[in-house]
């Protein structure tokens, strides 16, 4: 029997949507009006991420939000839905909306975005359960923001649930984290979900040009690599709370404790090893460190981490890495850099590329594309996870003394995180790290 074919203009806009729909819900997409996201950890960077979101699509609204702190919580809907100096930094950027290139207003953003903050009574979701009560709501995309301890067991969480998900780097503070966060990976690959990073630096456009160009010769060989993350302490709380249990303390204070942030060359320094990473194609297969701390005095609020940390990461072809990262007190010197010196030229990986828009805001546009089935499947997971266990390489042989290989840390029995959870919990303070005396496992 000859099938006989429909000329398009009598296509019934009935049959084209019920078509297009199926073809996004091959890629786990919603067939909803709307994506609903969720938002795990309320601090500056995850409230953010949620106007970035909501800024470079209208094809979303957030719908649920969870810290282990309610005041965090409250606060950061707060500013969703009132602050509109905060809500209008991205104002002026140049998004689509119907297909077409618009410049929003301040107006127009704060009016869009605010518009689509659904946070009802009952999505307020609080404790150390919040991340699963939001998973098992009504939500399409996952965005974890909390310390980057708990990335792993989150991430696990939402994948199994078949949620999308925007995670910030970095994704664990341990080995075994990382290879739990790599096992959910694979999980995502073959559910075709997308996993976005918060890893901007492959959303902007300076270094995607750039780094193409050094991909196809513009520097010749690599012969050297080298990075600096050199600033100022990303917070600590100046004095605890008598009211503060050790593990609320841990939390309010997170940035000072090497379970929950992983350091500075995991938490910050991340992002340069990342893009070499990406320049070399690969991650390094060994690595010598050394570190300290001068500034950071031996005070609890200073908790366990190093102020400063030099590696020497060599990849498989031989090229090293000089890597150094350090956080100075406010007012001092800052060098956020990077410098790819080939056998022809040299080059900062942001010198021969073209401006584009906000990259913390064109990764969501990316993410939703991916969503949708508008752009190209996206799946970051395993890139950040080895940018990851590479910073934690160099971060275990600056704290231990020795070489580390890329097959040790893969081995690596090292599991940071606590095996409970309770607000009242006390937690017996883990020294500084001293080579000689920190063991390696």
């Amino acid at each position: 029997m000859m099938l006989r074919m429909q000329p398009l203009d009598s296509v019934s806009r009935r049959t084209f949507l019920a078509a297009t729909s199926a073809m996004a819900l091959a890629r786990g997409a919603s067939s909803k009006d709307r994506l609903k996201a969720g938002l795990v950890g309320c601090g500056g960077r995850g409230t953010q991420a949620a106007v970035n979101l909501l800024t470079g699509s209208d094809n979303v609204e957030i719908v649920a939000l969870a810290d282990v702190f309610e005041d965090k919580l409250e606060g950061a809907l707060t500013r969703l839905r009132s602050d509109s100096k905060y809500v209008a930094r991205d104002a002026g950027i140049t998004v689509e909306r119907n297909g077409k290139p618009v410049q929003l207003t301040a107006e127009e953003l704060v009016a869009s975005v605010q518009s689509r903050i659904k946070v009802s009574p009952e999505h307020h979701f609080v404790g150390f359960d919040a991340f699963q009560k939001l998973i098992n709501s009504d939500v399409d995309i996952v965005m974890l923001a909390t310390p980057p301890g708990y990335r792993p067991q989150h991430f696990e969480a939402a994948i199994n649930a078949g949620k999308h998900v925007f995670t910030e780097k970095p994704i664990a503070t341990d080995p075994v984290g990382v290879r739990r966060f790599m096992d959910s990976v694979k999980i995502a690959q073959a559910k075709k979900l997308t996993v976005m990073s918060g890893a901007q630096r492959h959303a902007h456009r300076e270094y995607i040009e750039t780094v193409d160009k050094i991909h196809n010769g513009s520097v010749g060989d690599i012969v050297a690599l080298n990075s600096n993350y050199l600033g100022g302490p990303v917070f600590h709380v100046t004095a605890r709370d008598p009211k503060w249990s050790d593990m609320e303390w841990q939390h309010r204070n997170w940035y000072s404790f090497v379970w929950i942030c992983g350091d500075q060359i995991v938490e910050q320094h991340f992002h340069n090893i990342d893009f070499m990473n990406w320049v070399m194609g690969t991650h390094p297969v060994e690595v010598v460190a050394s570190g300290g701390t001068v500034w950071r005095t031996r005070e609890e609020v200073y908790g366990n981490i190093y102020d400063h940390m030099f590696s020497d990461f060599v990849y498989p072809n031989g090229v090293r890495l000089s890597s150094h990262c350090r956080q100075y007190p406010n007012g001092l010197y800052r060098n956020v850099s990077d410098l790819i010196v080939g056998t022809k030229g040299r080059s900062t990986g942001l010198d021969m590329g073209g401006k584009g828009i906000n990259p913390y805001v064109q990764e969501h546009i990316d993410m939703i594309k991916s969503i949708t089935g508008a752009g190209p499947y996206i799946n970051q997971g395993m890139r950040v996870a080895e940018s990851t266990m590479t910073a934690i390489m160099g971060r275990e042989s600056g704290y231990s003394g020795m070489k580390i290989t890329w097959d040790m840390i893969m081995a690596s029995k090292q599991d940071l995180q606590p095996k409970e959870f309770d607000y009242k919990m006390k937690i017996d303070p883990v020294p500084l790290p001293v080579p000689g005396t920190y063991k390696f496992t």
